[in-house]
C-alpha cells in the first residue's frame, strides 16, 4: 500500500502566521502537500474548486483560524458543515482566540478539534508536531470515494 501525502488546506489571513505554519509543517516528517487560503471565501473557492481554484486538491483535513476578513472561520465551518459534499473533511480550529463563545461555537458547529495559538515559535512548532503524530499518523481520515 503506498502512502500518499496528507492534503492539508491551512485558511489563514495572518501573513506570519502562514510563514511560521509552512516551516513548522517543512519540519514534519510525513508525506504532506500544504494548500493555503487566505480568507474563508477564498477557502470556499478552493474547497468548491472555483475561480483560480480549479485544479484544487481536496483537503484530508482543513487547519482554519477563526478571525479572518470576508468570512469568519465560524461562518466558513457552518457553511462546510451544511455541505453534503465538504462536511466529512475534518476541520481543527487554530486561533488566537480563547473565548469560551468561541469555543463552544466552534464544536457546535462539530469542530473536529479546537486550538489555542501558542505565543511562541517553539510552542507553535510542537503544537504542530502534536497535530503530526495524532492527526497524520494516528487517525484514519476519510478519503472520498473514487469514480469508478
Amino acid at each position: 500500500m503506498t502512502t500518499r501525502p496528507v492534503e492539508i488546506l491551512l485558511v489563514e489571513d495572518n501573513p506570519a502566521d502562514v510563514m511560521l505554519t509552512q516551516e513548522a509543517f517543512e519540519e514534519a516528517h510525513f508525506p504532506h502537500h500544504l494548500s493555503h487560503a487566505r480568507d474563508g471565501v477564498d477557502a470556499l473557492n478552493f474547497l468548491r474548486r472555483s475561480e483560480d481554484h480549479a485544479g484544487a486538491p481536496r483537503p484530508d483535513v482543513i487547519l482554519m483560524d477563526l478571525n479572518m476578513p470576508r468570512m469568519t472561520g465560524l461562518e466558513l465551518l457552518d457553511i462546510l458543515k451544511e455541505d453534503a459534499e465538504l462536511r466529512s473533511i475534518p476541520v481543527i480550529v487554530l486561533t488566537t482566540s480563547r473565548a469560551e463563545s468561541d469555543i463552544w461555537r466552534s464544536y457546535n458547529l462539530h469542530a473536529n478539534a479546537y486550538i489555542p495559538k501558542p505565543v511562541s515559535i517553539a510552542e507553535f512548532v510542537e503544537v504542530i508536531q502534536s497535530l503530526e503524530n495524532f492527526w497524520f499518523r494516528k487517525v484514519a481520515l476519510p478519503h472520498p470515494p473514487h469514480p469508478s
